[in-house]
């Protein structure tokens, strides 16, 4: 088993690792070329399509709970008709939602920028930026369709693949196209278009070389059918548990910066650099995290194959040896916090009073990766499960939890409050999910 969780985990994490060489990147070229309006244009532009694809990971993410599910439901037969139905179904959503961001762009990139304070030169970069990008969202979305379901089937290296080489040509093609032709700064918004095309063929071809006897041929359905059949599907179901889950994350995260920020420059900066510390950790825990959705989803399908007590300990072996390898993970990273974390600040930063004004808050970078590792993995063992209502409801009481605890502290412990209120969110997501799992579990075994 736990070769089996090595195996699916190790590509994400070294997928994940090439993630924010991008923003990195894209941030020196426009430095080393531009002026400080095209940097912030670039910081807000990337924020949109954060906030923009953040709602849409549902796709992903229910993607390779159901397919997973059915993986292990077909795989012995080898006739993966259930797996070509859910991809069919992934795709054609993705195509829907694409509709839908071109038709409402314009709103949403005025409202967005209408509640940012942002100079006049920075607002049209990252306006000019963002009706760039935009052009991408086809690619972006049928990649997250892809990557969910190759995960579902087993498959992690695929979507490592095409990660790295969307972040290799949107670095080679940002610097070329910002650096030699006339475009300038903005040349990075039609490398990141470039890239996303490019992964999105290269995740085509292994669709077409490896999962040939799968996906083809294609049933010859209308159009009107093909969406009848996507609309009324389950995957729509769960994916609409998700994208709640995906708006009450929101609430969080962005509060989190949101309220940072009314605490003055220093306090936002010390917790921005907190947070992309924690992001390091969170690139390896998703890795895990990947894994269980794969593996708890292809043992639940294989239940009816295993017989059923055989089945129930195979899925309750996984269960818990994905929950020791997240605690481990989150001891060794707070270990490493606790022993080098003063030392990674100043590697992000030389301001002093920066570095004074962190000591407060190395706590709660220590602490963060023991405290996130098991929602986390929770998240990866309920989306195999495809348990939608509960991982929606954890998110839901976590949000609930968050606004709360820094309403009540606040006005007596201003900044620490913030933390506070980020602890308990996660504390919310642990105990919620940590009491639904035996009623899951036995509803599955059921």
């Amino acid at each position: 088993m736990n070769k089996l969780v090595l195996k699916l985990a190790v590509p994400s994490i070294l997928a994940n690792i090439t993630i924010p060489l991008v923003g990195l990147v894209d941030t020196a070229i426009v430095g080393h070329i531009s002026d400080a309006s095209a940097i912030g244009g670039i910081a807000v532009g990337t924020m949109l399509f954060d906030l923009l694809y953040w709602n849409f990971g549902f796709l992903r993410v229910g993607t390779s709970g159901m397919t997973a599910q059915a993986y292990g439901r077909e795989h012995e037969t080898g006739v993966y008709h259930g797996c070509a139905d859910l991809l069919r179904q992934s795709l054609v959503i993705a195509a829907l939602a694409t509709l839908l961001i071109w038709a409402l762009q314009w709103f949403f990139v005025t409202a967005v920028l209408a509640c940012v304070p942002c100079s006049a030169e920075v607002a049209h970069f990252a306006r000019h930026y963002f009706f760039i990008r935009i052009w991408a969202a086809p690619a972006t979305l049928g990649l997250m369709a892809l990557k969910g379901w190759f995960i579902g089937m087993q498959d992690t290296i695929s979507p490592m693949l095409t990660d790295i080489v969307v972040n290799v040509v949107n670095m080679i093609a940002s610097y070329g196209l910002a650096v030699y032709t006339p475009l300038g700064a903005i040349g990075v918004a039609y490398g990141t278009v470039i890239a996303q095309m490019t992964g999105l063929a290269l995740a085509a071809l292994i669709l077409l070389t490896r999962y040939r006897h799968i996906v083809l041929p294609v049933p010859s359905y209308g159009c009107r059918q093909l969406i009848r059949e996507a609309v009324h599907s389950d995957l729509v179901t769960l994916n609409a548990n998700l994208f709640i889950r995906s708006l009450c994350f929101m609430v969080v995260y962005v509060g989190f910066t949101s309220l940072a920020s009314q605490y003055g420059d220093t306090e936002l900066a010390i917790s921005s650099i907190i947070m992309k510390l924690f992001m390091v950790f969170s690139y390896f825990i998703d890795g895990f995290a990947f894994a269980g959705e794969a593996l708890v989803g292809r043992y639940i399908g294989e239940l009816s194959l295993s017989g059923k007590e055989h089945g129930k300990r195979l899925l309750n072996r996984c269960v818990w040896v994905l929950l020791v390898w997240s605690v481990g993970l989150g001891v060794v990273f707070s270990l490493m916090y606790w022993w080098g974390g003063e030392g990674c600040i100043r590697l992000m930063t030389n301001d002093v009073d920066v570095l004074a004004a962190a000591h407060p808050y190395m706590g709660w970078l220590i602490a963060m990766p023991v405290a996130s590792a098991l929602p986390f993995i929770w998240d990866g063992i309920f989306i195999g499960a495809t348990a939608g209502r509960e991982i929606r409801n954890a998110m839901i009481w976590a949000a609930v939890g968050f606004v709360a605890a820094y309403v009540a502290l606040y006005s007596l412990w201003g900044m620490q409050a913030l933390y506070t209120a980020y602890f308990m969110h996660l504390a919310a997501r642990i105990l919620y999910l940590t009491i639904k799992w035996p009623s899951v579990f036995k509803k599955i075994i059921a």
